[in-house]
């Protein structure tokens, strides 16, 4: 599949028939035009943040403006898996937002300049979309009104033509519900299961095809399931390969081809969201106990040790969000706590390595889409938000100090970015 020409590029692709922006107020978009491309030396990582009306877009290093893309609508964001495309949770499908991280070639010498950051024409169709996941190189799509898993290999995004998206493998649940779903390495597909009332369980399905998966083949079969998995949410990968689920009382583990089980040590301990870290076994998660609570605002954090099946609970004295958990880059867990700090603990011990102070004390709003104080972390550095004050710092986790500080030109609420 050839990709994007470069006037193309430039101003949007062009979308297929079947794949063009939703209708309505969410689809409506327009990019605002920033200057003239420059000529750069290599692919400069952004980040995107979302606001009340549309996407903004930053240099990862210098923490710069570089474009606003007007979007109605409540948007989500999250990393396409290829580097350069972030998919947009918008309405009633998944758009795809290019972040401008590479270059153009023209002439004889081949000079290289940058892309304008577009709001592009190609969308995934899902009925209220839900969960990105990205895993093994595949990307996969999960849409909580009608079930459907949508996966495809995360590099062909980057072929994006006026053929229209990449091919992609589609799987539909049973029935509907807020789900989740991540493709292994070996084609298999691990799903959760459930219905708009209730969420228990965890199916591991066969491949589709031995030929790279891009056609569909025979529907999948279920090979394994897991009843074991109360209010089943969230998922994350651990160390080579061991992904886990979260649940009501503990957490989900599949591993060397086999479901197991860790348990909280209370009857109702809930682990909703979890940060996981390829140079580490363990997996940092929430904590909630109060089954009942309109919004609990737990102090403690959970660390579970997937290779020795232990959950190890730490109390950090200050409260914080589900926007808040991170990983370092040797696997250190990062939680962004309302007092203001980022706390770093190491994963096995739960000892407290540093508290960096980032922003004011603040406190989790009622309504989850609120804006607060958001954690991203890319390498050694961790992004962090401050809707208060329409900021965001840039904090170096080999010195422990915030090395720069930019306003932003709208209150900032989901933090992502690309790499390049």
């Amino acid at each position: 599949m050839a990709a994007c020409g470069a006037a193309l590029l430039l101003s949007g692709c062009a979308g297929s028939p079947g794949h063009e922006a939703a209708d309505g107020p969410a689809g409506t978009s327009q990019n605002v035009e920033t200057a003239e491309p420059a000529e750069l030396r290599a692919p400069k990582p952004r980040l995107t943040y979302s606001y009340a009306g549309g996407i903004g877009v930053l240099d990862a290093g210098t923490l710069e403006h570089v474009a606003d893309v007007e979007l109605d609508g409540y948007n989500r964001i999250s990393p396409a898996g290829d580097g350069r495309h972030v998919l947009v949770a918008a309405d009633d499908s998944f758009r795809v937002l290019d972040a401008g991280v590479w270059t153009d070639r023209h002439g004889d010498h081949g000079h290289s300049y940058a892309v304008r950051p577009t709001l592009t024409d190609y969308a995934f169709e899902a009925s209220k979309p839900g969960h990105v996941v990205r895993h093994a190189g595949r990307t996969v799509l999960f849409s909580d009104g009608s079930g459907k898993v949508e996966s495809f290999e995360s590099a062909t995004l980057n072929e994006l033509s006026a053929d229209g998206l990449p091919e992609t493998v589609t799987y539909t649940a049973p029935e509907a519900h807020h789900g989740v779903a991540v493709e292994l390495e070996d084609g298999k597909l691990l799903v959760t299961v459930g219905d708009e009332d209730a969420r228990n369980a965890v199916a591991l399905l066969r491949e589709t095809t031995d030929s790279g998966r891009r056609e569909a083949g025979p529907d999948r079969k279920e090979i394994l399931r897991s009843q074991n998995c109360p209010g089943v949410h969230g998922e994350a990968v651990a160390g080579e390969g061991t992904v886990i689920f979260g649940c009501e009382d503990g957490m989900l583990v599949f591993k060397d081809g086999r479901f197991s089980k860790i348990f909280s040590p209370d009857a109702y301990g809930r682990i909703g969201n979890q940060a996981g870290s390829p140079a580490s076994p363990v997996v940092l998660g929430d904590y909630k106990v109060d089954k009942d609570a309109v919004l609990e605002r737990p102090t403690r954090i959970s660390l579970v040790n997937t290779e020795t099946k232990a959950m190890k609970l730490v109390d950090l004295g200050t409260s914080y969000s589900f926007r808040s958990l991170g990983r370092g880059p040797a696997g250190e867990a990062l939680v962004l706590g309302t007092d203001g700090a980022l706390h770093v603990l190491n994963p096995v011990t739960g000892a407290a390595v540093s508290t960096i102070p980032v922003v004011a004390a603040w406190q989790e709003p009622e309504a989850w889409q609120d804006p607060r104080p958001t954690l991203y972390v890319v390498g050694f550095t961790a992004y962090v938000t401050e809707p208060a004050t329409r900021k965001l710092h840039a904090v170096d986790l080999k010195t422990g100090k915030t090395v720069r500080t930019a306003m932003v030109a709208h209150t900032p609420d989901e933090l992502t970015g690309v790499t390049g």
